[in-house]
């Protein structure tokens, strides 16, 4: 368009110009040769014309120097920018051991107009030609970087980059049989003498706000933070407070990454314990909370170090330190009391190594990690809590996917195993006399993915946890927290997932539960969800 502005105008100047030049010269070489010529005369209007129309050639000159300086400012500053996001990147994708990737350049701004105007003659229109366009390729890059800076920038007090995210999910559920969270149910209970045997409802309340703060580079690392609400902390005691709900922290880290090694900081799940079930159906809890997924959210601490192997081989090294916590519910709203883990005083310890064969979403990543804990109840009542894990996300082909996890341990209820049950009491815990153990356990999941297109994924899920049948029956009449009296839980589910846009879902999943009790009684339950997301 600015070509096409500058070519008319140029006509433009040109023909009059040539108006008004060709009369005086034809009479100044007529008065040369002695001639008798009659002075040649312009009409005051063209005159008025031709002045208007330089003025507004100048003006529209000027105008256009001014924009091709403010886009060499603009373009200059944005690449400034641009490498620096560039070098971000390439510490993000760089293989352990390998040489970074050089960020991709930004184009040069346009030639200033004095250097264009020293050109020669025979190629100032094609300069110019090829300065506009570079000028337009400029202005279009320009554009594109401020609709990216005005869809994801955040004022922050520190002035820092602040990303804000998160989904509004809306769920419709209904259930068969007895469950123990209505909408998010992880356990089949024994309906009461006045319970129906199902129940229908909605929620938004696993909707979520992510907010991510990419902040200043400290000792060659660069520094980040992320913080993670939804709105599953529970309900106001008034009338309808189903609808009223609290905001609950899920998850907050600070990370510090340098080139292959990073500090991990904050509350999530655990790090030798990465993976979860994919389900929209239950975001509020990761699936199989409670029947072998290891996921409670929980403060730690760790350190990460790649290393590369070889050509798409690497190994990743995770150790750290956690709250050693045992699964004990708060017994105040308002001050926090130790539990059996932090009365020990000695912090949660966790390890995990992680080989990853391949690059992108179909590489194969195989890890095995640890937990130990010590936790101390009391009148010299200890015992010691450990874990060994597996996980593994296997492609298969370029549409499956194989992925889950896997331990066997003692006192994990912290962790969200043996539904929050660590111990178990000969009798009341807060009687010195009570002797307790160390509840065992085994469990895991498994998930098997199909995208059958870029849009619609089905997933298939089982997962399992069974405390020790030789720990449930130690004691005759034993006591804990949590659920006392259950020896087993298994779910299921399966779930189609559409995306018709990337920021717009749509899933349905039916969820199946399978509860077994102490006395050999079995509940089961199951949950029909619709749910509906729009990611921003």
């Amino acid at each position: 368009m600015v070509r096409e502005v500058l070519a008319f105008r140029g006509m433009t100047g040109i023909a009059v110009l040539s108006l008004f030049l060709t009369p005086r010269a034809a009479t100044a070489q007529a008065t040369g040769s002695g001639a008798p010529v009659a002075q040649a005369t312009i009409p005051e209007d063209s005159i008025r014309a031709l002045a208007g129309e330089i003025q507004e050639l100048s003006v529209t000159i000027d105008e256009l120097r001014a924009e091709v300086a403010r886009s060499r400012q603009e373009t200059r500053e944005l690449r400034a920018e641009f490498q620096s996001a560039m070098e971000k990147l390439s510490v993000v994708n760089t293989p352990a051991g390998g040489a970074a990737k050089s960020a991709p350049q930004v184009p040069e701004a346009p030639a200033a107009p004095a250097q264009a105007a020293a050109a020669s003659p025979s190629s100032s229109a094609a300069s110019e030609d090829t300065r506009i366009s570079r000028l337009e390729e400029d202005q279009q890059l320009l554009q594109a970087k401020v609709d990216e800076q005005h869809q994801t920038k955040v004022e922050s007090v520190s002035k820092y980059r602040v990303k804000l995210g998160g989904i509004a999910l809306v769920n419709l559920f209904g259930n068969s049989g007895t469950v123990d969270n209505q909408d998010v149910p992880n356990l089949a209970l024994q309906p009461g003498t006045v319970a129906t045997t199902g129940s229908v409802g909605a929620t938004v309340r696993q909707s979520e706000i992510d907010l991510e703060a990419y902040g200043p580079s400290l000792a060659g690392a660069r520094a980040s933070a992320n913080v993670n609400v939804d709105f599953m902390g529970g309900f106001s005691n008034v009338s309808n407070g189903v609808t009223d709900n609290l905001v609950r922290l899920r998850t907050a880290t600070v990370r510090l990454d340098w080139a292959h090694t990073s500090l991990v900081g904050g509350q999530e799940a655990p790090f030798f314990s990465p993976l979860s079930p994919t389900s929209f159906a239950s975001l509020g809890y990761p699936a199989f909370a409670d029947a072998g997924n290891l996921w409670t959210w929980t403060p730690q601490i760790d350190l990460e170090h790649q290393v590369s192997i070889s050509e798409g081989n690497s190994i990743l090294i995770q150790g750290g330190a956690l709250d050693p916590l045992s699964g004990e519910a708060p017994p105040s709203m308002y001050y926090r009391v130790p539990t059996g883990g932090e009365q020990s005083r000695i912090p949660a310890a966790g390890s995990r190594l992680e080989w990853t064969h391949g690059i992108g979403e179909h590489a194969l990543k195989l890890g095995v990690g640890s937990y130990y804990s010590r936790q101390n109840y009391g009148a010299d009542r200890t015992m010691d809590a450990w874990a060994g894990t597996a996980d593994w996300d296997i492609p298969l082909g370029t549409r499956f996917a194989l992925s889950g996890e896997f331990y066997r341990g003692r006192g994990l209820g912290g962790l969200g195993a043996a539904q929050g049950r660590s111990v178990l009491f000969s009798g009341p815990e807060t009687v010195s006399t009570s002797s307790l153990i160390g509840l065992n356990t085994v469990g895991g999941w498994t998930q098997l993915k199909f995208k059958a297109t870029e849009k619609i994924e089905f997933n298939a899920a089982f997962g399992e946890d069974n405390p020790f049948a030789r720990d449930l029956y130690y004691f005759p009449y034993p006591t804990s927290y949590g659920y006392t009296s259950i020896a087993r839980n298994q779910n299921s589910l399966f779930n189609m997932i559409f995306r018709p846009r990337g920021d717009l879902l749509f899933a349905l999943e039916y969820r199946y539960l399978d509860t077994h009790l102490t006395d050999d009684v079995k509940n089961n339950a199951g949950q029909l969800n619709l749910s509906m997301g729009f990611l921003f």
